[in-house]
């Protein structure tokens, strides 16, 4: 769109560029500089500016020698190079703020008044078609980014509520529950223009010490990590807490293989065989009876044991047991202690204080229970998982 209304210095400098310009004509210094070509020559007419050309002088000018044209198109070259180099310079403090096609946009509409749109879009490498859509689409574009930088605040809330572990899929989830109609492609390119992501996974040592002389129990899961429904299949396992002083902490765990929940934990600061019976009891007043059900664990010394045998058979538990040696067939209760390490110690290598390391595994526990997505689970919580179920369960029930 072409202004109505021009600085007196814009004004100035177009008459002055149309007087050192003796081969050009008013439309073509127009086009130049974006402007009507009749308001240029009234610019011109208003000035009383004149110049000399060869058609309007009285006697008939002598026609230019060879060197006298090629002269005069070597400076019209050199003119053109020059004003081609200043706006490069200038462009230049453009391209280093992001997109480049976009910057170059930028140029043209903060520049397209001096220099014209056709002059700039050739020396710049881009259409004039797809810059005048640039412009035609600037409101919806602002929007566009006025919403993303509203996405990226409730994006903040959740990441900084999960202490910094959820990534997309989670996140995706989260706030599709409050009614956030969003997709997983755009989380992701949010998250990365705000430099958020999840934490990620990493190798840890291995705790599991076998005690080749004990009595085996034999394998009832079978590396089938699923359940029907809750209080029926467990695994257990132990990981250790590292603490600043050198010492550790020790956490076994017992989980359901059908809602992934955390049924029952202890933590020592020891590994003895009183660990893992103590997160089986946890898990019996849990449930409050685990008459039935198989609790499947890897061949550590404290889990072949004679006592823990007796606490199973106590509880009415069936003890199923891995390869020797193969984390593959206790991979759930390995996969669930390395979320657990990474998303609590995140970029630390251990905790300062055995207080700070029972505490943090404390919180940690029960929002996984609570809170914390599960992937397998539809990305809700594992105690979310067996309410639905339950009711679910109940429903059909009822129908039949």
């Amino acid at each position: 769109m072409v202004m109505k209304h021009y600085p007196p210095q814009f004004k100035v400098d177009a008459v002055a560029l149309y007087e050192s310009r003796p081969e050009a004509t008013i439309r073509s210094v127009a086009a130049d500089l974006g402007i009507n070509p009749e308001t240029l020559r009234n610019w011109v007419r208003a000035a009383g500016a004149s110049r000399p050309r060869g058609r309007r002088t009285q006697a008939p000018a002598e026609p230019p020698t060879p060197l006298e044209a090629e002269n005069a198109a070597l400076r019209k070259k050199v003119r053109e190079l020059e004003e081609e180099r200043e706006i490069l310079r200038k462009a230049a403090k453009y391209f280093g703020r992001g997109d480049a096609l976009v910057n170059r946009f930028q140029f043209v509409a903060d520049h397209q008044r001096r220099h014209g749109v056709k002059r700039l879009c050739t020396i710049l490498g881009i259409a004039r078609s797809s810059y005048y859509y640039w412009r035609g689409t600037s409101g919806d574009r602002a929007a566009r980014q006025a919403a993303d930088a509203a996405l990226a605040a409730r994006i903040r809330a959740v990441h900084r509520a999960s202490d910094g572990t959820y990534g997309v899929p989670r996140i995706t989830a989260e706030l599709r529950e409050d009614g956030e109609r969003v997709n997983h492609k755009r989380i992701a390119r949010v998250m990365r223009s705000i430099g958020l992501a999840g934490v990620r996974l990493r190798r840890r040592p291995r705790t599991t010490i076998a005690d080749p002389a004990a009595a085996k129990a034999p394998d009832l899961i079978g590396r089938d990590f699923t359940a029907s429904k809750p209080n029926t299949k467990y695994v257990g396992d132990i990981t250790y807490l590292p603490v600043d002083s050198g010492k550790f902490l020790y956490l076994a765990t017992v989980i359901d293989l059908a809602s992934r929940r955390l049924a029952g934990w202890a933590i020592a600061d020891h590994m003895r065989t009183e660990l893992v019976i103590d997160a089986l009891d946890a898990a019996r007043r849990t449930r409050g009876s685990l008459a039935g059900a198989i609790m499947h664990t890897d061949h550590g010394a404290q889990y072949v044991s004679r006592a823990f045998a007796d606490a199973c058979r106590q509880a009415g538990v069936r003890q199923s047991m891995s390869a020797v040696g193969s984390s593959a067939d206790n991979a759930l209760a390995e996969s669930f202690n390395a979320t657990f390490k990474r998303e609590t110690l995140q970029d630390r290598k251990r905790w300062s204080s055995e207080r700070e390391a029972r505490l943090e595994t404390f919180r940690w526990l029960n929002r996984y229970n609570t809170r914390r997505r599960h992937s397998r689970l539809g990305h809700r919580s594992p105690i979310a998982y067996e309410i639905a179920s339950e009711t679910t369960s109940t429903t059909l029930t009822q129908a039949a």
